[in-house]
């Protein structure tokens, strides 16, 4: 047998153990170790020692919204409130009266002075609109202009417009009270969408990211467009999505389907259409907000503000009811929760629906399920679901994290050793761009548990390096039921790959590693 390539001189960890060849036909494994070297190829690629893991596989992004966002103005290295306002009048010095001015990644735990304010805003960038939007993406700052066009008497349900003192707006906008912004700035523009995601995964093969699941389109607050999903065909038709999407679908836009035909989208269509580089994943639900924003729905208040225990972001009981309805029309399900009572409710809703309707192998996840008590975790394993944390989160979030909960939750704060010991699949994935994606900063967070001002942060939650490896390849497959393609380098699968300086297998290498190369189908589509 004559094969496409053979790729050899390197160290290969295929999630079920190691050689040093393999060799690929037609964008799949065919062969590993001493049988790959022995066949005859169109090419052969020395990879010079490297070690070659699976592809990465980010089980939950907003990969649009990220490369997107490449064109704001840049705020999460700003240390107060002031820089920020620096930062938004030097973006808007360029600008002809009355654009917008859109930053990103501000994080309110991070700046001297908290929140940015409208007459901040209105001073830093007079006659312009300006929009900025929190690291989490569940809180957005606007100005004066902006706030003005903007019907405040109609707040949607789940969300609020933050009052100053004097009950004024300050120009805060929280979870679902962003829709109202919906008017001046929505849906983004198709081509836009295409640009964005030419972008980020240009960025994402670079860092050895191979396939990702998109975490929500098409409507919601992550939704840009109702023809979102025509973006990302237009995308790979151009041949600029170069890493294979799995796009969940917002639960707004499912509706009852005539014929008692169920709850879905048009034509019926549902979890699993697509092919190996376009598929539609989950229906994607929120239940609640954020844990840095003190948004999301706990038990008991937020440490320091008794009357605050977070909101849910629709009513209880319909949250119940779309999971099952989208449950007994054959979806899968991944539902945000961060807070502990959300995460109840929606351990709630899940048995209800399995109750009513029994369904191996469903795979529903619990998307962050940060604030995770012991009794949950044991109901989480004996439903089978999956838990969606992001072992970046405890790094870049971590400090805010437990300003939020107290001491005393933490150890119950995205959970990694605890969801594998109670038997369940773990995925690995990053939600960026709410923070940095790339998988080989994630790797080493979920081995040391240290925030950023370097405290110990829940280190009974870390895992080994094989067991984050494992996560970020074969697990985060596995949850959107891609493990028969990915996720792992065996005959039969697809070759994607990424080559790496060194094993990421030895905790004391994790900071010196680079990626040398990204392969998907075979083929190194990046090359340091």
């Amino acid at each position: 047998m004559r094969v496409d390539a053979v790729y050899e001189n390197a160290t290969v960890w295929t999630g079920v153990g190691v050689t040093s060849a393999l060799a690929v036909l037609h964008g799949r494994v065919v062969a590993l170790g001493d049988d790959a070297v022995s066949l005859s190829a169109r090419s052969r690629v020395d990879l010079a020692g490297g070690f070659v893991v699976p592809g990465f596989h980010d089980a939950h992004n907003h990969m649009a919204w990220f490369g997107m966002g490449l064109d704001d103005v840049a705020l999460s290295g700003c240390r107060s409130v002031e820089e920020v306002y620096d930062a938004v009048a030097a973006r808007a010095a360029k600008l002809p009266a009355g654009s917008w001015v859109v930053g990103s990644g501000y994080d309110q735990n991070k700046l001297a002075g908290g929140h940015p304010d409208r007459h901040g805003l209105d001073r830093a960038a007079p006659g312009m609109l300006v929009r900025l939007k929190h690291t989490s993406g569940h809180m957005t700052v606007v100005n004066s202009a902006v706030l003005d066009q903007l019907d405040l008497a109609n707040v949607p349900v789940g969300g609020d417009v933050v009052p100053d003192a004097d009950g004024s707006p300050t120009g805060l906008l929280r979870e679902q009270a962003q829709l109202l912004l919906r008017p001046l700035t929505y849906p983004t523009p198709v081509e836009r969408i295409v640009r964005g995601l030419d972008r980020a995964s240009e960025r994402y093969l670079s860092e050895g990211i191979t396939s990702v699941q998109e975490a929500g389109i098409g409507g919601g607050l992550v939704g840009e467009t109702p023809a979102e999903l025509a973006a990302y065909q237009e995308a790979r038709d151009r041949g600029v999505l170069r890493v294979r999407s799995t796009v969940m679908v917002a639960a707004s836009v499912l509706h009852d389907l005539p014929d008692d035909a169920g709850f879905g989208l048009d034509l019926g269509l549902r979890t699993g259409l697509g092919d190996e580089w376009l598929r539609v994943g989950p229906m994607k639900l929120f239940a609640d907000g954020s844990l840095v924003g003190r948004t999301c729905a706990m038990h008991d208040p937020f440490d320091g503000e008794p009357d605050n225990r977070g909101y849910f972001q629709v009513p209880e009981d319909a949250l119940a009811e779309t999971i099952r309805r989208a449950h007994q029309a054959g979806w899968q399900i991944a539902t945000h929760a961060i807070g502990d009572r959300a995460i109840t409710v929606v351990l709630d809703a899940y048995e209800a629906a399995l109750a009513v309707s029994p369904r191996t192998d469903h795979r529903h996840r619990i998307e962050h399920c940060a604030v995770l008590q012991p009794a949950e975790l044991t109901r989480l394993a004996s439903l089978g679901l999956l838990a969606s944390p992001q072992g970046r989160f405890v790094n870049e979030l971590g400090d805010g994290m437990r300003a939020a909960l107290g001491e005393s939750r933490v150890p119950w704060c995205y959970r990694l050793r605890s969801v594998l010991d109670a038997g369940c699949v773990l995925p690995a994935s990053s939600d960026r761009p709410v923070v940095e994606g790339a998988p080989l900063l994630a790797l080493a967070d979920m081995v040391r548990r240290r925030t950023s001002s370097g405290a110990p942060f829940g280190p009974e939650e870390a895992l080994t390096p094989e067991e984050a490896l494992r996560a970020y390849t074969y697990g985060s497959a596995y949850a959107t039921f891609a493990e028969r393609d990915l996720g792992t380098l065996e005959p039969g699968k697809l070759a994607d790959f990424a080559v790496l300086s060194g094993s990421p297998l030895e905790e004391s290498a994790l900071d010196g590693l680079s990626v040398q190369g990204t392969a998907v189908g075979g083929e190194l589509r990046y090359q340091a």
